[in-house]
């Protein structure tokens, strides 16, 4: 196989035992503790320096794509499950109601203090400690 064959077959990996690609990873459901659909991943965000996922940004709500929610969810609640095709999160629907939350015009959200308000209400360490 040709050099250029291997890059470009490597570019095409979408997933392995381990690895997902981010557009793989993006309109995956999630579901909460007792497997009810709450949403979907929107996207995921990345820290420049580290390459440590930091959030998924789950979105619920509204109709059609119109009126839908954006919750940013640190990365380490969030669990593949194989049976549902999907993540599990141990946040109910009533808690993500409640939580931190931005606009889709909001390109200044995440700032560190948004940051701490997210990783606190969900009572994980954040991911630059």
């Amino acid at each position: 196989m040709a050099y250029d064959d291997v890059r470009k077959a490597d570019a095409d990996i979408k997933e392995t035992h381990d690895l997902i690609a981010s557009d793989k990873v993006e309109g995956t459901k999630v579901y909460d503790p007792m497997g009810e659909h709450i949403g979907s991943i929107e996207r995921i965000l990345v820290e420049k320096r580290s390459g440590q996922v930091s959030y998924a940004v789950l979105s619920f709500g509204g109709f059609l794509g119109m009126g839908h929610e954006h919750y940013p969810l640190p990365w380490s609640k969030l669990n593949y499950d194989e049976s549902l095709g999907g993540y599990r999160v141990d946040v109910t629907k009533d808690q993500l109601e409640g939580a931190p939350r931005y606009e889709r015009e909001e390109d200044d959200y995440f700032t560190e203090e948004n940051g701490r308000r997210v990783y606190d209400y969900y009572g994980v360490t954040p991911y630059w400690i």
